[in-house]
């Protein structure tokens, strides 16, 4: 990599604490596992590629094998499965995962899609849907009023039409809550069943219990951390910490990998 770092645009200003977004601090978790040197900015979902954060902006000389392109613009890439991807197909970010099995790379992308297409889902319930006001008020912290009054009605609207199409709004307040907490338990017990395997072991251990990190657990530390300190979304802090086998997994990569972040309360 060049020297000089590639920028992670997080949505929302600040330095040193975690993001709302599980999506960025998966990434940031994904970029620190491999030891990518990276700042972070603000950005905007207006000129992101993809229209939505994370993106990141990466100098082209570091992007391109060759060297040839020292005088082009930076190359600007949304979607953090996207950019992970890219990075390992060009050699700038290793492949966890080329190691595994078969039916190990199924249970690491089981986990993913369990995270991304259904707890995701159930999260934006909480926050949109049951914690309005607070979830606005931080995400349009910036845009003035009236404004933000409009744009919040926006997006709720298009929060909930997704939700419904999606499913989740289809359920109760009280089954999503149950739904929830049957994911965050199984994820405890894998997560139980992995740290006994590694007893001896005081830094981070690994969700699919391997000696090394695999595509999962960026993923997982970014939801698990997201929903630590989130608090438009209380029911889900309150899950999450319920589980101690949870809690201590992220408090290990933390202290490995986030050392200059400040620690959910």
């Amino acid at each position: 990599m060049s020297p000089t770092p590639l920028t992670l645009y997080r949505g929302l200003p600040g330095t040193g604490t975690y993001s709302w977004s599980p999506f960025v601090t998966k990434l940031e978790a994904r970029l620190r596992l491999a030891g990518i040197p990276y700042q972070v900015d603000t950005g905007s979902v207006r000129t992101a590629p993809r229209g939505k954060v994370p993106y990141i902006s990466i100098p082209a000389e570091s992007f391109y094998e060759d060297g040839s392109n020292k005088l082009s613009a930076p190359v600007v890439m949304g979607d953090s499965a996207m950019i992970t991807k890219t990075f390992i197909e060009k050699g700038l970010m290793k492949d966890f995962n080329a190691r595994l099995s078969g039916s190990q790379k199924l249970r690491d992308k089981g986990l993913m899609a369990l995270l991304e297409d259904r707890l995701y889902w159930y999260n934006a319930y909480e926050k949109w849907v049951l914690n309005y006001y607070t979830m606005r008020d931080v995400i349009l912290a910036t845009v003035p009023w009236p404004l933000r009054i409009v744009i919040g009605l926006i997006v709720y609207s298009k929060v909930t039409r997704t939700l419904t199409g999606q499913g989740t709004m289809l359920f109760s307040t009280e089954e999503i809550s149950s739904l929830n907490q049957e994911i965050w338990e199984r994820i405890n017990d894998a997560l139980v069943e992995a740290r006994s395997q590694h007893e001896q072991l005081e830094g981070p251990f690994w969700v699919l219990g391997g000696e090394e990190p695999t595509e999962a657990d960026a993923a997982l530390f970014g939801f698990i951390v997201s929903g630590l300190v989130c608090y438009a979304a209380p029911n889900q802090q309150k899950t999450i910490r319920g589980y101690p086998a949870v809690v201590d997994y992220a408090r290990r990569i933390h202290d490995k990998y986030f050392p200059d972040y400040a620690l959910w309360e």
